[in-house]
């Protein structure tokens, strides 16, 4: 679980963040992920214990890891199950008591359906109005990313059921395609980073024009300045009065602190991901984001123009 908190010391905290692994047994996410892959392939397929939810797979959507007609769920399955949608419920109903947003962090493909199962559920029964409770994430290194929010837009449009979404690139991707190549199929990751930044900018700026004329609401999670730059030209061919209550950017503690104060001084909300946990969870997380930001890292690199330009100004001071 992280904190997500403003990027003002003096203002509450703007999200609560929660991975579903975290409150449901990883080999019970992958089953329910296999059996909402097989009804997808299969629509007369019966989930008994399914609720209504959102589109949770799209027509290009990976389905290799489920090869095989799975088994239902045992007893056993469906009540631990069951248990683990109570917990989220109940962390639902803590955030809807404190007015404070909950963001569902995207995982692995794997078990990505059974999240996105858990998320789009309880956001039917939470998100009213203008009172967005549930965030589900996108992540836009996936190939599917694009085609996967227009349905779930699409959805909620007709249902008149408000949604948020916090949009990333993503940090599983030495994982997707190692498995994919194991089992013989093209990775689901983009082929190239340029691939990723476009899909990521292109959802960005469809959700932009979304929350812009209708409900709806919006986190960019980016550590990349030419995504910041272009959300914010969007933002204010739309009129940013129109949309910063519903727009917000992150960037994790310690990290991007100009792209950071760039935006908080352009008049955007900004907050900064505190991840806390163990050693053995947070560490590998750390590592993801790390990967995931690899390349040419356009954000640290303005981070450490500033850092030695103040200490040159500082030192000037100090000698004259």
């Amino acid at each position: 679980m992280k904190n997500e908190l403003p990027f003002s010391p003096f203002q509450q905290v703007s999200f609560v963040i929660v991975k579903i692994s975290a409150i449901c047994p990883m080999n019970l996410l992958e089953r329910v992920s296999d059996l909402l892959r097989w009804q997808h392939k299969n629509p007369s397929f019966n989930l008994p214990w399914k609720l209504d939810t959102l589109p949770i797979l799209s027509s290009i959507s990976p389905t290799y890891h489920t090869l095989h007609r799975p088994e239902p769920l045992t007893l056993d399955e469906e009540h631990d199950f069951q248990l683990a949608h109570q917990r989220l419920l109940k962390i639902c109903q803590k955030c809807l008591e404190a007015n404070v947003p909950l963001t569902i962090d995207a995982e692995h493909t794997p078990v990505q359906p059974a999240i996105d199962y858990f998320t789009y559920s309880s956001a039917i029964m939470y998100n009213r109005d203008d009172n967005i409770i549930m965030y589900g994430t996108i992540q836009a290194y996936l190939k599917d990313a694009k085609e996967r929010l227009l349905l779930v837009t699409k959805a909620v449009e007709k249902m008149g059921i408000p949604m948020g979404f916090k949009l990333v690139r993503g940090a599983y991707m030495s994982y997707e395609r190692k498995l994919a190549s194991s089992l013989g199929f093209e990775s689901p990751i983009h082929n190239s980073i340029q691939e990723t930044h476009a899909c990521y900018n292109d959802c960005a700026s469809f959700m932009l024009d979304k929350i812009a004329n209708g409900p709806g609401a919006l986190v960019l999670a980016t550590h990349n300045v030419e995504s910041g730059k272009k959300a914010v030209a969007k933002a204010h061919d739309l009129g940013v009065k129109k949309v910063n209550q519903k727009l917000e950017f992150a960037q994790l503690y310690g990290m991007s602190e100009a792209l950071s104060f760039g935006l908080r001084n352009a008049g955007f909300q900004v907050s900064k991901y505190m991840p806390f946990g163990t050693m053995e969870i947070v560490i590998p997380y750390l590592l993801r984001r790390a990967e995931e930001n690899r390349g040419p890292l356009s954000a640290l690199t303005l981070d450490r123009q500033l850092i030695r330009k103040e200490l040159k100004r500082r030192l000037k001071a100090t000698v004259f």
